[in-house]
């Protein structure tokens, strides 16, 4: 728990951040918007119906699909932009809707008397209207508010810093207090946020200007705190960091804390983790020199990058065929093989295994039709399963996509019958889950490779020789070893990747 109160000021600042830079631009946006379509009625119900859509996308989806949008146009497509971008279309929808019946809510003798006294109609918007409505229009600022809070906690797959943090990594490492001490504080600030906007609303109903006073205070302290971070951030200096990305696994946890202290030990360069990025969202992100360095997987990089069906027969030549696409098509450099394979693999319980007597995938294809088959958010959608369907016939009654941390636990307690487990993961042999071998080799190999960007291997080539030094470091069964001691003992990712780095 101390480890991740440690971490709370920092996570808890970006979020903040996040949040109170998406409602100024979304409110900063909407009230305008609210004015001009209440002054041209043919304009009010198509731009509701738009706000209205892009408030029916789901929050992860509408911040994943910044990063492609960003990329198309050459805009940095992880982190911050992308975060605020998409926050600050999901905030729209409750101002300009509030703002739109607040200004349709004003008595019309009023309109009319100030037309009698020789307003002007901005006069009139200024002086009567806007007075008037507002305090509906902070209403749904605080609608916006709290829903804002909420959805900053789904940037972290998309490499933007926030108390999502806690609740990826605590997930998918079975970290209890890390999802506690995450969504507890985003419970926090989002009742603090709300509380200042509630006072806010209710001083203007009641014309209580002390409590407006006190509210905007509240406001204008957060917001010198967030210039006070951005602007420490933007002038703050000193040498480049080293970003280390990491996928949603606790594998990849370890190892990116592995690279981390790798290069630290080594070249004593500062380094900073960029933690739960999507496969594709990694990628990208060495790709463009977003990040510097990640462990990626040959299969992955073989079928979901370089859109290859076909399979060598030898492991080596898939490697070798990776490393040289990369450095010729991105200038990526393959600094190492970690000397160890995670694969896909079809797993089931060992007792249900034994009844329909399985051993390979072959042995499942009789069985699988009165079965359901359980895989992580990428696993039927990668070219990988499209291509064990196709060469073994294989068609289950059901498949149900679920966080990978989920996956062996309903297979344990049956839930679901198979499931598109990671080779390393140790809960496969604590589960006792019997692992069917790829007969047909239809999944490509795995290794471990450590990726470093184009940028990273122009600015410092040490930190790529530094990284070399992991080739050949770590075996299957030791990869296993450090999974186990995070997921079933409850040690840290950090704590597990420094038992490592001793040995090393």
């Amino acid at each position: 728990m101390n480890e991740q109160l440690a971490l709370l000021p920092g996570r808890l600042l970006a979020h903040l951040e996040l949040t109170l830079v998406a409602l100024l631009v979304g409110t900063g946006v909407s009230v305008p918007l609210g004015v001009l379509v209440s002054r041209a009625r043919r304009l009010e119900q198509p731009v509701l119906a738009v706000a209205s859509v892009i408030q029916t996308v789901p929050g992860l989806a509408l911040l994943a699909f910044m990063v492609p949008a960003l990329a198309a146009i050459g805009a940095p497509s992880i982190g911050y932009l992308p975060a605020l971008i998409g926050l600050v279309l999901y905030s729209v929808l409750p101002v300009l809707r509030n703002t739109v019946v607040g200004l349709a809510s004003v008595d019309p003798a009023l309109i009319e008397a100030a037309d009698g006294v020789g307003m002007t109609p901005g006069q009139r918007l200024r002086r009567v209207e806007l007075p008037l409505a507002m305090p509906v229009i902070v209403a749904g600022v605080r609608t916006a508010t709290v829903w804002t809070v909420g959805t900053a906690t789904l940037s972290t797959p998309i490499g933007a810093e926030s108390l999502g943090n806690y609740i990826f990594t605590g997930l998918q490492t079975r970290n209890t207090a890390a999802v506690l001490v995450g969504c507890a504080a985003a419970a926090a600030l989002a009742l603090v946020l709300d509380g200042a906007v509630r006072a806010l609303e209710v001083g203007l109903r009641r014309r209580r200007r002390g409590l407006v006073a006190a509210s905007i205070g509240a406001f204008a302290l957060l917001y010198a705190i967030t210039a006070a971070s951005i602007a420490r951030e933007a002038l703050g200096g000193g040498g480049r960091t080293i970003a280390v990305g990491s996928k949603t696994f606790t594998e990849q946890y370890i190892l990116s804390r592995v690279l981390a202290g790798k290069i630290q030990r080594d070249t004593g360069l500062p380094t900073e983790a960029v933690e739960s990025l999507g496969s594709t969202v990694a990628f990208d992100a060495l790709r463009t020199g977003q990040i510097d360095a990640y462990v990626d997987y040959s299969g992955t990089l073989w079928a979901t990058v370089m859109k290859r069906s076909d399979l060598p027969a030898d492991r080596g030549e898939v490697l070798r065929e990776v490393r040289r696409y990369l450095l010729e098509e991105h200038g990526i450099v393959v600094a190492a093989a970690l000397g160890f394979e995670n694969t896909y693999t079809l797993a089931l319980r060992r007792e249900r295994a034994e009844q329909i007597g399985a051993r390979t995938i072959s042995d499942l294809v009789p069985a699988a039709r009165s079965m359901t088959i359980g895989g992580d958010y990428e696993f039927f959608q990668r070219a990988e399963w499209k291509t064990v369907e196709q060469r073994y016939g294989l068609a289950f009654a059901r498949q149900r996509s679920m966080d990978p941390s989920l996956m062996y636990e309903a297979a344990r307690s049956g839930e679901v019958d198979v499931i598109s487990a990671f080779s390393t993961d140790g809960r496969i042999v604590s589960y006792d889950l019997r692992v069917l071998e790829d007969d047909r080799r239809a999944i490509p190999p795995y290794d471990a490779v450590v990726l470093a960007s184009a940028r990273l291997a122009r600015e410092h080539p040490e930190v790529v020789e530094a990284l070399r030094g992991l080739d050949g470091a770590i075996d299957a069964a030791r990869m296993r070893q450090l999974n186990v001691a995070v997921d079933e003992r409850g040690q840290s990712p950090a704590e597990a990747a420094a038992s490592l780095l001793r040995e090393l």
